[in-house]
Protein backbone atom coordinates (compact mmCIF):
# COMPACT_ATOMS: atom_id res chain seq x y z
CA UNK A 1 0.00 0.00 0.00
CA UNK A 2 1.20 3.43 -0.99
CA UNK A 3 1.53 6.18 1.72
CA UNK A 4 -0.24 8.40 -0.92
CA UNK A 5 -2.99 5.88 -1.58
CA UNK A 6 -6.59 6.13 -0.82
CA UNK A 7 -6.34 3.20 1.35
CA UNK A 8 -3.32 5.08 3.68
CA UNK A 9 -5.66 7.83 3.76
CA UNK A 10 -8.90 6.43 4.97
CA UNK A 11 -6.68 4.38 7.55
CA UNK A 12 -5.03 7.30 8.92
CA UNK A 13 -8.60 9.41 9.24
CA UNK A 14 -10.02 6.59 11.12
CA UNK A 15 -7.41 6.70 13.23
CA UNK A 16 -7.47 10.46 13.61
CA UNK A 17 -11.14 9.97 13.77
CA UNK A 18 -11.16 7.61 16.89
CA UNK A 19 -8.22 9.76 18.61
CA UNK A 20 -8.30 13.36 18.84
CA UNK A 21 -8.89 14.62 14.78
CA UNK A 22 -5.85 16.70 15.21
CA UNK A 23 -4.64 15.86 11.77
CA UNK A 24 -8.25 15.79 9.76
CA UNK A 25 -7.39 18.93 7.69
CA UNK A 26 -4.01 18.76 6.76
CA UNK A 27 -4.99 14.66 5.92
CA UNK A 28 -7.95 15.80 3.44
CA UNK A 29 -5.70 18.99 1.87
CA UNK A 30 -2.82 16.64 0.99
CA UNK A 31 -4.74 14.22 -0.49
CA UNK A 32 -6.87 16.56 -1.98
CA UNK A 33 -3.68 17.46 -3.61
CA UNK A 34 -3.00 13.70 -5.27
CA UNK A 35 -6.68 12.53 -5.79
CA UNK A 36 -9.89 13.95 -6.89
CA UNK A 37 -12.21 15.42 -4.57
CA UNK A 38 -15.68 13.55 -4.58
CA UNK A 39 -13.29 10.27 -3.93
CA UNK A 40 -11.56 11.85 -0.74
CA UNK A 41 -14.50 13.39 0.42
CA UNK A 42 -16.60 9.74 0.16
CA UNK A 43 -13.62 7.27 1.29
CA UNK A 44 -12.62 10.22 3.89
CA UNK A 45 -16.06 10.77 5.41
CA UNK A 46 -16.74 7.03 5.85
CA UNK A 47 -13.16 6.56 7.41
CA UNK A 48 -13.83 9.70 9.94
CA UNK A 49 -17.39 8.48 10.76
CA UNK A 50 -16.20 4.94 11.64
CA UNK A 51 -13.30 6.47 13.44
CA UNK A 52 -16.15 8.70 15.15
CA UNK A 53 -17.96 6.03 16.73
CA UNK A 54 -15.05 3.85 17.95
CA UNK A 55 -14.92 7.09 19.89
CA UNK A 56 -17.92 7.56 20.98
CA UNK A 57 -18.38 4.30 22.01
CA UNK A 58 -15.13 4.48 23.95
CA UNK A 59 -15.99 7.76 25.48
CA UNK A 60 -19.14 6.26 26.47
CA UNK A 61 -17.19 3.16 27.96
CA UNK A 62 -14.98 5.31 30.02
CA UNK A 63 -18.32 7.89 31.24
CA UNK A 64 -19.72 4.68 32.41
CA UNK A 65 -16.24 2.86 33.89
CA UNK A 66 -16.36 2.79 37.30
CA UNK A 67 -12.86 2.26 37.45
CA UNK A 68 -10.48 4.32 39.23
CA UNK A 69 -8.15 4.71 37.36
CA UNK A 70 -10.37 5.33 34.13
CA UNK A 71 -11.64 8.35 35.99
CA UNK A 72 -8.61 10.31 34.99
CA UNK A 73 -9.97 10.08 31.56
CA UNK A 74 -13.43 10.86 31.93
CA UNK A 75 -14.46 14.26 31.77
CA UNK A 76 -15.41 15.92 35.42
CA UNK A 77 -18.84 15.61 37.31
CA UNK A 78 -18.87 19.37 36.90
CA UNK A 79 -17.70 19.82 33.06
CA UNK A 80 -20.32 17.35 32.42
CA UNK A 81 -23.03 18.79 33.86
CA UNK A 82 -21.69 22.22 32.44
CA UNK A 83 -21.95 20.46 28.86
CA UNK A 84 -25.23 19.06 29.44
CA UNK A 85 -26.72 22.34 30.28
CA UNK A 86 -25.59 24.12 27.25
CA UNK A 87 -26.60 21.21 24.90
CA UNK A 88 -29.36 19.86 26.14
CA UNK A 89 -30.00 17.18 22.59
CA UNK A 90 -27.66 16.09 20.53
CA UNK A 91 -29.80 15.57 17.81
CA UNK A 92 -28.69 14.46 14.73
CA UNK A 93 -29.04 17.01 12.21
CA UNK A 94 -26.62 19.39 15.34
CA UNK A 95 -24.43 16.90 15.26
CA UNK A 96 -24.72 17.07 11.18
CA UNK A 97 -23.93 20.69 11.25
CA UNK A 98 -20.92 20.15 13.80
CA UNK A 99 -19.34 18.14 11.34
CA UNK A 100 -19.94 20.39 8.43
CA UNK A 101 -18.02 23.39 10.07
CA UNK A 102 -14.47 23.53 10.92
CA UNK A 103 -15.80 24.54 14.83
CA UNK A 104 -15.00 21.62 17.47
CA UNK A 105 -17.75 19.25 18.05
CA UNK A 106 -16.30 17.61 21.23
CA UNK A 107 -19.09 19.35 23.58
CA UNK A 108 -21.71 17.72 21.02
CA UNK A 109 -20.26 14.11 21.19
CA UNK A 110 -19.48 14.50 25.14
CA UNK A 111 -23.44 15.06 25.02
CA UNK A 112 -24.09 12.40 22.66
CA UNK A 113 -22.30 9.60 24.78
CA UNK A 114 -23.73 10.75 28.13
CA UNK A 115 -26.87 10.32 27.06
CA UNK A 116 -26.44 7.04 25.12
CA UNK A 117 -27.45 8.36 21.82
CA UNK A 118 -27.31 5.71 18.91
CA UNK A 119 -23.93 4.83 17.61
CA UNK A 120 -25.48 4.23 14.00
CA UNK A 121 -27.15 7.52 13.99
CA UNK A 122 -23.92 9.45 15.39
CA UNK A 123 -21.77 7.52 12.45
CA UNK A 124 -24.39 8.54 9.67
CA UNK A 125 -24.75 12.30 11.09
CA UNK A 126 -21.05 12.56 11.35
CA UNK A 127 -20.64 11.09 7.51
CA UNK A 128 -23.26 13.69 6.09
CA UNK A 129 -21.61 16.70 7.57
CA UNK A 130 -18.17 15.33 6.56
CA UNK A 131 -19.05 14.56 2.80
CA UNK A 132 -19.37 18.46 1.83
CA UNK A 133 -16.63 19.68 4.41
CA UNK A 134 -14.39 17.15 3.55
CA UNK A 135 -15.05 18.02 -0.41
CA UNK A 136 -14.47 21.59 0.06
CA UNK A 137 -11.30 20.93 2.09
CA UNK A 138 -10.00 17.93 -0.78
CA UNK A 139 -10.65 20.93 -3.28
CA UNK A 140 -8.85 23.81 -1.81
CA UNK A 141 -5.93 21.12 -1.65
CA UNK A 142 -7.04 20.31 -5.33
CA UNK A 143 -6.78 23.98 -6.52
CA UNK A 144 -4.06 25.06 -4.00
CA UNK A 145 -0.84 23.27 -4.42
CA UNK A 146 -0.35 23.61 -0.44
CA UNK A 147 3.58 22.17 0.41
CA UNK A 148 3.69 19.15 2.38
CA UNK A 149 6.01 20.98 4.86
CA UNK A 150 3.31 23.41 5.59
CA UNK A 151 0.48 20.86 6.24
CA UNK A 152 3.04 18.91 8.50
CA UNK A 153 4.45 22.27 10.30
CA UNK A 154 0.10 23.28 10.79
CA UNK A 155 -0.18 19.40 12.14
CA UNK A 156 2.63 19.74 14.51
CA UNK A 157 1.19 23.45 15.80
CA UNK A 158 -1.82 21.97 16.17
CA UNK A 159 -0.77 19.16 18.68
CA UNK A 160 1.29 21.46 20.75
CA UNK A 161 -1.27 24.14 21.23
CA UNK A 162 -3.69 21.01 21.95
CA UNK A 163 -0.70 20.22 24.36
CA UNK A 164 0.01 23.64 25.76
CA UNK A 165 -3.48 24.16 26.39
CA UNK A 166 -4.26 20.71 28.25
CA UNK A 167 -1.13 21.92 30.15
CA UNK A 168 -2.28 25.37 31.15
CA UNK A 169 -6.13 23.99 32.24
CA UNK A 170 -4.68 21.28 34.37
CA UNK A 171 -1.94 24.03 36.07
CA UNK A 172 -4.85 26.36 36.82
CA UNK A 173 -7.31 23.51 38.20
CA UNK A 174 -4.12 22.35 40.47
CA UNK A 175 -3.56 25.90 41.77
CA UNK A 176 -6.78 26.77 42.27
Amino acid sequence: MSADSLLAMGLLLLVDGATFAFFTTPLLLHYGHLHPAWQVAVIGSVASAVGSVIQLVLLRWVLRSGHPWMQRFAPSQEKLSRTLATYPAASFVALMVARATPLPDAPLKLVAAAVGYSPALYGLAILLGALPYYFALAFVGQVIKIPSWILITAAVAIVVGAGLDYWRKRRRREAA
